[in-house]
């Protein structure tokens, strides 16, 4: 037996370290999948279900409606960063899947999240939302297939650990923010600006500055 022989991993040693990646991918998913609904759902706020208030839907995405403003580029941005790694993982975990599946899932996944903040009355449910998610995962699926043409067979194990890194490295960053007095999400009993003026503040924004606001009924009257 050659030397490069005795130096080549066996079988075994192979199907070893392809479940040791697995496992790591599937913690990672489910580390991933939690932050991201508690992200979506409560911007890392304690989990509660609001009174109506926050109810809204935007049916026609990016722009500005009767009733929505249109939508921050910032928050543009920080959507399809959120799916990425749905995306990669969800490429890592099921490579077999022909493409459109995989989009399938993303969209899929990203209009749960929309109907969930609808039903749980928690915020906005938006197109815009919907589609920049799944860019988003699209992107991620994107990522993965460059890093495959350049690491080859090596890419789930390479991946899994640079997966389970972000992942801790994300966990602990949530705790730090959850710990610090920084608040993301708006509170259950927030209520919407009467009169939206050019320029002028909105949301909860607008409520500590003193402007009228709207209970559930009264705004579904005005944006029928």
């Amino acid at each position: 037996m050659s030397i490069r022989e005795r130096m080549r991993p066996s079988t075994s040693d192979e199907a070893a370290r392809a479940r040791r990646a697995r496992r790591l991918l599937g913690a990672s998913f489910a580390a991933y999948l939690a932050l991201l609904f508690w992200i979506v759902l409560w911007k890392l706020e304690l989990p509660y279900v609001g009174s109506g208030a926050l109810r809204q839907v935007k049916l026609v995405p990016f722009v500005s409606d009767a009733c929505n403003g249109a939508s921050a580029p910032s928050e543009v941005v920080a959507n399809v960063l959120l799916f990425v790694p749905f995306g990669v993982l969800l490429g890592l975990l099921a490579p077999a899947w022909p493409w459109w599946r995989t989009v399938a899932v993303l969209a899929a996944a990203s209009l749960a999240l929309e109907v969930a903040q609808y039903a749980l009355a928690v915020g906005s449910s938006d197109v815009t939302d919907l589609v920049t998610n799944t860019l988003g995962g699209v992107l991620g699926l994107g990522l993965l297939v460059l890093v495959r043409r350049r690491l080859g067979e090596q890419t789930v194990p390479a991946m899994a650990r640079v997966c389970a890194v972000l992942t801790v490295l994300a966990l602990v960053g949530t705790a730090l923010i959850v710990a610090s007095p920084l608040n993301f999400g708006p509170q259950p009993d927030v209520r919407f600006p009467l009169h939206g003026a050019s320029g002028a503040a909105s949301g909860p924004a607008a409520a500590a500055a003193g402007e009228p606001r709207l209970d559930g009924e009264l705004r579904e009257e005005r944006c029928r």
